[in-house]
């Protein structure tokens, strides 16, 4: 634990954690003034909000602002990395630009590095507290991340949403979707873009490879989850990966590197 100084214990700007957990593990839904950084330096975690879900792996980190309710579950054993951040720390510490909102951000060089420091020294140093400011200014929200899936807020987004989430083999086409969801296509393809930002049909695309992106970090080969997720072959699930992630899923289970 840290805490600045001149400000007594009590009023502790940050404090980092780190801890290994099991898949199958997880937060139950909570809320607490602090914010907080996620990171998995291996394995895979999943968050939700409100706003929508996220997958995490160790090519991103996670952001969830003070308040903001949220669950977290282990999909794969994972070392977890963990910054909570008083409101204070964020009022003294981040750049002007800094989001209000959840996010996810890549992890460039710098940012590992500084998140390798941050567990590895004295939390109650100077050092430590020069560390965490760094993290405000490296971390850069992206504005469609590819393993976000985010999520319609009305009654009937939320019940297409629900149909289209389980049927993660895109079996359904968009009648029988609508039909199922008791609205017409044309309500259901005019709903996604005002409450999600992405039309119906990049909605469930995404639905399919953020699944996909589960199985796999649960030890699932890539010729199974492809067959699972309904794709004709390998090839064709690579390139529909691809598409959403820039990164094929060889890439996304090992070599961080994004695809050209």
């Amino acid at each position: 634990m840290a805490s600045r100084k001149g400000q007594t214990d009590v009023q502790q700007l940050f404090t980092i954690h780190r801890a290994s957990k099991p898949k199958g593990a997880g937060l139950p839904l909570h809320t607490h003034d602090e914010a907080q950084l996620i990171f998995a330096a291996s394995g895979m975690v999943q968050v939700h909000t409100e706003r929508g879900v996220w997958l995490v792996p160790p090519q991103l980190v996670g952001w969830i602002p003070g308040g903001v309710s949220h669950r977290l579950d282990i999909l794969s054993d994972a070392e977890l990395w963990l910054v909570l951040l008083h409101k204070q720390a964020l009022q003294d510490w981040a750049p002007s630009s800094f989001p209000d909102r959840a996010f996810v951000s890549r992890i460039a060089p710098l940012l590992r590095a500084l998140l390798d420091e941050a567990v590895a020294i004295d939390p109650a140093s100077d050092k430590a507290e020069l560390v965490v400011r760094l993290i405000l200014y490296e971390l850069t929200a992206m504005q469609d991340a590819p393993t976000f899936l985010p999520l319609p807020q009305s009654v009937l987004g939320r019940r297409l949403a629900e149909i289209a989430i389980a049927d993660h083999r895109n079996a359904l086409d968009l009648s029988d979707l609508a039909s199922r969801a008791a609205t017409s296509v044309r309500s259901a393809s005019r709903l996604f873009p005002t409450e999600t930002g992405m039309t119906l049909k990049a909605w469930r695309q995404r639905v399919r490879i953020v699944w996909a992106m589960e199985q796999l970090s649960r030890g699932e080969t890539i010729a199974r989850v492809a067959t699972q997720a309904g794709f004709a072959s390998t090839a064709a699930f690579s390139a529909a990966f691809r598409q959403v992630t820039a990164m094929t899923p060889t890439a996304f289970l090992g070599d961080p590197t994004p695809a050209s």
